[in-house]
């Protein structure tokens, strides 16, 4: 009895031992973010940022690859890191992978960063849509705020302030290892299971959080389907095809009344793309001059113009999907070659028309019953001769009976009696 109560002893202290480890497993909530910054992932970061507070998650890990994009969604990102209750963990991975631009500022504003070998940070200054410099004083607003802002998260986060001046005045950028040895960053690991041990126990700036992640259970989150469908609709080169569709299929329903097809398709194409527009900062001047192409391209059949309203069409559609979008760092912008393909099919299409009409125009008429002068037919009874698919009462110009089964061919038009001539006469 004694021995049996020496084992049951030690197999509750065993179980006493084991429960409270058990109980302190860690849990991690990896959100995948390799994406542009936009308001599609914007949401989906915050969402997941409250998913991981309300299910009581020790840490979030952002896996940070982006080339940048709109700085109203990198704020949004960034208001909702610095307020998260949970330790947030940026990590620029895998390999190859960049946090620049926008994705720099996501990073800083972690409680804790880290990069994977081979993979670079920085390169943030302001620049319009198409990659373009801004003008003058309105690149100086938007390099003293952008500065000062990546400035402070750096230095909240007891990491070096001067990279908000390098890498916004000046373009900077560091890879993982210039960046740690400058002190941008706070580690460099070669995969998250490694990054999260060494991450346990340390104590995160400003917040005070204390980090346990020492052999955490991760839960990996990704876009979901509708996500993804959305960040794809919201493309500047798919808004920009689906409103040329919208305004081409409008405009040629207009030229034909009744085709149903091209305005139907016309109408949801354009619905779908003023829907994405409205995620993204349009510039409404290029919209309406992408408007002002459809009009000017539109009325050129109606008006001898010449070619000018195509020509006018064609330089408003390249100008409008120039100006359609607002700068953004040059993440959103229209593709030159496809604006300048579009534009060029659109006056080709025109001029291919107008030609068109041009030759009808000018052809002699192809209908009424002058058209079958100098056509063959056939002699029927009774007088009649079947040509071109009719039957004509005819007669000869001397007044010669006409035979069934002759061949004749036809003179002139008496009125509406064919005068004709046996073949070979």
């Amino acid at each position: 009895m004694a021995v049996r109560g020496f084992s049951l002893l030690l197999l509750a202290a065993a179980a006493a031992l084991a429960t409270p480890a058990a109980a302190s497993a860690a849990r991690v909530l990896a959100i995948e973010f390799d994406n542009d910054v936009n308001p599609v992932t914007r949401d989906f970061v915050r969402e997941q940022l409250k998913r991981a507070d309300e299910e009581g998650y020790d840490a979030v890990v952002i896996l940070l690859d982006t080339p940048g994009g709109l700085v109203s969604s990198m704020e949004d990102i960034v208001k909702a890191e610095l307020a998260s209750r949970v330790p947030v963990i940026v990590y620029v991975s895998p390999e190859g992978a960049s946090a620049t631009s926008a994705g720099a500022f996501i990073a800083e504003a972690a409680d804790l960063l880290a990069m994977a070998p081979q993979t670079t940070i920085g390169s943030s200054t302001p620049v319009g849509s198409g990659g373009e410099d801004l003008p003058d004083d309105l690149r100086e607003k938007a390099v003293e705020k952008l500065s000062a802002q990546l400035r402070g998260l750096a230095r909240d986060h007891d990491r070096n302030p001067d990279v908000g001046e390098r890498a916004v005045r000046s373009g900077d950028s560091w890879t993982a290892e210039e960046a740690l040895d400058e002190n941008v960053i706070d580690l460099v690991t070669a995969d998250l299971a490694t990054l999260l041990n060494e991450a346990d126990g340390r104590t995160t700036k400003p917040k005070g959080l204390v980090l346990e992640t020492a052999n955490a259970d991760v839960t990996r989150v990704e876009l979901s389907l509708w996500q993804q469908i959305l960040d794809l609709l919201i493309d500047p080169n798919v808004i920009f095809v689906m409103v040329s569709i919208g305004l081409i299929g409008i405009v040629v329903e207009l030229w034909n009344p009744g085709m149903i097809f091209p305005g139907t398709v016309g109408a949801i194409s354009l619905i779908i793309s003023l829907f994405s527009a409205q995620v993204l900062p349009v510039n409404w001047a290029g919209f309406l001059l992408m408007l002002l192409a459809a009009v000017f391209i539109g009325a050129e059949p109606f008006v001898a113009s010449h070619g000018a309203l195509t020509v006018a069409g064609a330089v408003c559609f390249v100008l409008g999907g120039l100006l359609l979008f607002e700068p953004s760092g040059g993440v959103y912008e229209v593709s030159l070659p496809l604006l300048i393909g579009v534009a060029g099919t659109l006056a080709g299409l025109m001029a291919l028309i107008v030609v068109k009409i041009v030759q009808v125009r000018e052809s002699p008429v192809a209908v009424g019953p002058n058209t079958v002068v100098g056509t063959s037919g056939v002699v029927r009874n009774d007088g009649m001769v079947f040509v071109n698919g009719e039957l004509w009462r005819a007669r000869t110009e001397g007044g010669e009976p006409l035979r069934q089964g002759d061949e004749v061919e036809v003179e002139r038009m008496d009125g509406l009696e064919l005068v004709v001539r046996p073949r070979g006469a």
